[in-house]
């Protein structure tokens, strides 16, 4: 994502969100922006370790809770149609 890309879709989730993104300023973006890629993905890692320490924080999107709702249906509908941890270790082994 290039760095104007970048301003505006920070500048739309600033929009979209009444969280602490909004309290970021233009500035402290640019300083982010401007960190090599190596450093930009650290950054990303850390944010994504601590929203998985708490799932039920992240909101859910109503295509995401579809899919997952149809999952579960499935599941229920055919409780023995499952794959052994095995299998997708060796399914993802194979490539």
């Amino acid at each position: 994502m290039g760095s104007s890309n970048g301003h505006i879709a920070l500048a739309r989730a600033k929009q979209h969100n009444s969280g602490r993104l909004a309290i970021m300023s233009d500035t402290d973006v640019a300083e982010i922006l401007k960190l090599p890629a190596e450093e930009r993905l650290r950054l990303v890692e850390i944010i994504w370790a601590s929203l998985v320490t708490e799932p039920s924080s992240v909101p859910l999107g109503d295509a995401q809770r579809a899919v997952i709702d149809e999952r579960l249906a499935e599941h229920e509908r055919n409780p023995d149609d499952v794959v052994s941890r095995a299998g997708v270790l060796a399914e993802a082994r194979r490539g």
